[in-house]
Formats: structure tokens, C-alpha cells, sequence
């Protein structure tokens, strides 16, 4: 089992960042004694041997599908830990390229121009390696042994007929290797977001950069290095199969080492690491605590507390970020109040990218390529522009290959820039 010290400094720079935020943003005890528990995830740069944490994340829900065409842009669609810790990291990247362009300071230099005028006017900065930690193993293929093995009867389910769904969440344990949904309770609202191993997968062939930011920045340095998981939360049979080239992978590895991607893409599988690290507010820390006071609880009488999900996820980066997030939206408003958007929301991510346009069209001396502009009418314009055209291709080629049954959804795509749109 892979354990190093390299994996605890990542996973420490993620859980020290994470104790510094208020008790407001952190799982608590209920009054009626049941203590709250979330996952943590979050992106660590390692640069000459200093390991920063760049953007953080918790959180375990997602937007039922029946809300997508009401969202506008305005309400994130999946805030579990790992995807909105991608979400808050992208939303860091462009918050650098913006403070580069208006000559302003850098937080923390991970970000430079770029020097090719042929490729996107940023770049991470040559020798930086970009790690992620997670506090529980990724939903989804990553983790099915796990879910198996805490059930009361582990034994696999038979294989469903044709007519089940054919994405489902935790269900049908004789499916491995599949794209699943979220959420994985049969019970709650079908979403349309993918699982968070599903998810990685594809970021192996992505990039950590999503479509807005990788108009501005070069994907090729922009890859996850090393994932960090807690030992008891890694099943190294299920991380194979659901991310390496020797798994369901394979076919993109093929693929891609044929030469056929362009613009920086390729697949750069991670590395699974595990780290001694406990997250203080994990479901097994929290579990063990709960454990130890039936222990010692003298009032047979009383309730004996469980630990229950932490509806509040928090979002922070070391540049701009720093939200409570409930619904999907920021916590205290409405969630059809355009003020309520997360700083991680489509709309916002536009928002955000169209003034990084007008400051680099500004400078005096452009660099990189000339940037896509802002203005198209649509969110769906914007992802289905000519300079996006690469990573479409990288996107269907992984679908139609590795990750079969992954139908992207278009709901949420139409609103405009402007609330009033």
C-alpha cells in the first residue's frame, strides 16, 4: 500500500488551511447530540519541496435535475468536496490571470504568462505539481468495493436487467468499472451529474482546467499529479480499474499515445498515494467519536448519538474565495436570487472571464493567442466556440471509449451573461 511522507504534506496542507476557517463553515454537534461529518478536498501546489493549499472544499450534495432549468447559471449543479474543490481551484486560476493582467501582485506566483503566442496567454509555472487530497474515496467506481464491504450483506447484487437505469448510483454492485450518477441513494432525486470518480477520470484527460479557464491557460502543466486518499479509504483493486491505463482507461491511453490530441491534452493518469492524515471531521473520525461516548455513556435511557450528513459546504481559496454554500447557492439568500450565486457558478465563472478579456486586450503588449471573446449571447455559445474545438474532442473521444454511458447534459446552458438575459 503506497504511504509516504510526500502524501501527508499534501494532505496536511489541506487540513491546516482547512482549520483556519470560521466554526460557521465546519460540521458541528446538534443539540440533540448527533455529530455532523463532511468530506474535505482540496489542490495542493508543490513548488522546490513547499507544499501550498491553493483552494479547498466540502461538501456532499448535488441539484436535482428537475431544478437544472431554473438554475440560469446562478446555482452550482454538484457541490460535492472534490468537484466544487476543482470548481473553486479554476475559479483561483482566473482570479491570477486577472491580477497579472491589471499589473497587480500575485498570490502566490502559480500562475505566469506564457511566452508561445501560438497557445493561451498563461501557463502554470514550469516545476509546479499540482496535487489533490480527499478526505473519503471519490463516488463512484473508486469506491463501490467500499460501499460493498459496509453493507450488511456485501454479497454482489445480480446483474440488473436491460430496462434499469443505465447510470445508476450505488446499486447493482456486479457493474463495476461503469459511469454512475449522482446521488447514490435510490431514494433521492435523480440528478444529471456524474460520479466524482467519473469525474477524475476525465480530468486525467482534461486537465484540472475547466472549458472557460483553459481559453486563458496552457492545460499541458495543469494536470493532477498525485491524489491523496486516507489508507482506509483506498482500495487500490477499485483505483486501478476506475483511473489507470491498465483499467477502464485503457482505451485513452491508447488513443492518446497515438498522438491524435492537440492543443496540450493528453492522459496523464495520477498517482494514488495514501496518507496517515485524519481529517477531524470525516465520517470515520466523526464515527469513532460517536462510538466512544455510547461507550462511556452511563444514561441508558438516553438517545445514543449518530452522525448525521453537514448540510453547510464551504468553499475557500487563497485568493478570493471564502462561502458557505447551501442548495447550491450561497447560504442566507433565496436560491432564485441572483445575488445568492456562488463565485464558483457558471454565470459567475463568465462574469469572471469576460473582464479578464477586456484587461488583457488592454495591455500593451497582448500575449498568447488572440482570446476568445465574452459577448456571445449564450453560456452554450461560449463552451462550443472554435477554441474549445480540442477539448470537445478530447471529451467524446474519453466517452465514446473509457467512459461509455456518460451523456453530457445540456440543460442550463442557454441563460446569458446578464441577469437580465
Amino acid at each position: 500500500m503506497p504511504n509516504t511522507s510526500h502524501a501527508d504534506a499534501i494532505a496536511r496542507a489541506v487540513t491546516r488551511q482547512f482549520a483556519h476557517l470560521p466554526s460557521k463553515r465546519k460540521p458541528s454537534i446538534r443539540d440533540n447530540g448527533d455529530y455532523e461529518w463532511i468530506p474535505l478536498s482540496g489542490i495542493v501546489a508543490e513548488h522546490h519541496g513547499v507544499f501550498t493549499c491553493l483552494a479547498l472544499a466540502t461538501g456532499m450534495k448535488c441539484l436535482p435535475v428537475a431544478r437544472l432549468e431554473s438554475a440560469v447559471g446562478n446555482v452550482l449543479h454538484d457541490w460535492h468536496a472534490e468537484v466544487l474543490a476543482l470548481r473553486t481551484f479554476n475559479r483561483f486560476v482566473l482570479d491570477e490571470c486577472l491580477s497579472l493582467s491589471r499589473g497587480d501582485d500575485s498570490a502566490t506566483n502559480i500562475v505566469v504568462f506564457a511566452s508561445d503566442h501560438t497557445a493561451p496567454p498563461f501557463r502554470i509555472r514550469p516545476g509546479v505539481k499540482l496535487h489533490m487530497y480527499c478526505s473519503e474515496a471519490p463516488c463512484g467506481d473508486a469506491s463501490m468495493e467500499l460501499v460493498m464491504a459496509a453493507q450488511h450483506d456485501a454479497t454482489p447484487w445480480d446483474d440488473p436487467s436491460p430496462a434499469d437505469s443505465p447510470l445508476p448510483g450505488r446499486g447493482h454492485f456486479s457493474r463495476l468499472g461503469i459511469v454512475r450518477r449522482k446521488p447514490a441513494r435510490a431514494d433521492a432525486p435523480p440528478t444529471a451529474s456524474k460520479s466524482c470518480s467519473d469525474k477524475l477520470a476525465l480530468k486525467q484527460c482534461t486537465s484540472l482546467l475547466c472549458a472557460l479557464t483553459s481559453l486563458f491557460v496552457d492545460p499541458s502543466d495543469a494536470y493532477i499529479h498525485t491524489l491523496v486518499l486516507p489508507a482506509s479509504q483506498f482500495e487500490p483493486t477499485a483505483c486501478d480499474r476506475a483511473f489507470s491505463a491498465t483499467g477502464r482507461m485503457a482505451p485513452v491511453a491508447a488513443a492518446a499515445a497515438g498522438g491524435c490530441w492537440s492543443d496540450g491534452y493528453a492522459f496523464r493518469p495520477f498517482v494514488v498515494e495514501t496518507t496517515a492524515e485524519r481529517f477531524g471531521f470525516s465520517r470515520e473520525v466523526r464515527a469513532a467519536a460517536v462510538d466512544d461516548l455510547s461507550v462511556v455513556s452511563c444514561s441508558k435511557a438516553a438517545r445514543p448519538p449518530s452522525i448525521v450528513p453537514c448540510s453547510v459546504a464551504a468553499a475557500w481559496s487563497v485568493t478570493s474565495v471564502d462561502e458557505s454554500i447551501v442548495g447550491g447557492v450561497l447560504q442566507g439568500r433565496k436560491p432564485l436570487d441572483p445575488r445568492a450565486a456562488s463565485r464558483m457558478s457558471r454565470r459567475q465563472m463568465w462574469t469572471a472571464a469576460a473582464a479578464l478579456t477586456v484587461a488583457l486586450r488592454a495591455l500593451d503588449e497582448p500575449t498568447g493567442r488572440p482570446v476568445q471573446p465574452m459577448d456571445e449571447p449564450t453560456y452554450s455559445q461560449i463552451k462550443n466556440g472554435p477554441l474549445l474545438a480540442a477539448r470537445r474532442t478530447v471529451k467524446a473521444e474519453v466517452r465514446r471509449t473509457a467512459l461509455v454511458g456518460w451523456v453530457a447534459s445540456r440543460l442550463d446552458s442557454d441563460f446569458g451573461r446578464h441577469i437580465t438575459a
